[in-house]
């Protein structure tokens, strides 16, 4: 294996290492948004751009999405797609309240991850005969992933005061934050596109994207069987 292949396959190998903390957020940030009473555009900002560049969850499945999409049209549908179900989900999930089981939530997640690789072996033609909707299972995921991110903030945010304002400015974050990590996704593929070695271990690079998957979603049932009552 070349030099960029081993680059590719470096980078997905860390944002699997890394991909069941993905929604890890440090104690100073916490206790900052803890103490948050009114509208905060520019802290609100920051905490979603960072947390979308480190949500490896959410950069794997998004690897996955774009790994054989050559046509820039193609990448910003599907990346739309994603925006708007976890926008819909994020605003809704946090303005209406809903409570849900972060280690379940997250384990969807690692499972999309595994989703989209496995279509990108082909494996549902294959194996089921069929071909699913992919448009349509990148904004569904995209939902999913919009309840993780609503259900940390939920953890964090207090104050009724500014929230409308403040949940806007950390959605406008994640977006930035999502840009900026897709930017430098997408510049990694498309060099490696252009050598030989893209071809031989696209393969093996979609089977390590789903052992990342699988990964985050067994850690996250894991904690949902055995992390205490």
């Amino acid at each position: 294996m070349n030099a960029a292949g081993r680059a590719g396959l470096g980078v997905l190998a860390l944002l699997a290492a890394q991909a069941a903390f993905g929604h890890a957020v440090s104690d100073a940030d916490a206790l900052f948004v803890e103490r948050i009473d009114g509208p905060a555009v520019a802290p609100f900002l920051y905490l979603g751009a960072k947390h979308m560049v480190t949500g490896y969850d959410h950069l794997l499945f998004l690897v996955g999405v774009i790994f054989f999409l050559y046509r820039l049209r193609d990448v910003a549908l599907y990346v739309t797609l994603f925006t708007a179900g976890h926008s819909i989900t994020l605003l809704a999930g946090v303005l209406g309240g809903w409570q849900v089981n972060p280690w379940v939530i997250d384990a969807i997640i690692g499972l999309s991850i595994v989703y989209k690789a496995f279509e990108n072996l082909d494996g549902f033609r294959r194996v089921f005969g069929i071909a699913p909707d992919t448009r349509a299972a990148v904004l569904v995921f995209g939902l999913f992933h919009g309840l993780g991110l609503a259900t940390k903030l939920q953890e964090l945010v207090h104050s009724e005061n500014g929230l409308l304002v403040n949940i806007v400015s950390f959605n406008v974050g994640v977006e930035l934050g999502q840009f900026t990590a897709l930017a430098a996704v997408l510049a990694l593929l498309l060099f490696w596109r252009t050598r030989a070695s893209f071809a031989r271990h696209a393969f093996a690079t979609n089977v390590a994207l789903m052992a990342g998957g699988f990964g985050l979603a067994g850690y996250q049932l894991g904690g949902l069987f055995l992390a205490p009552a």
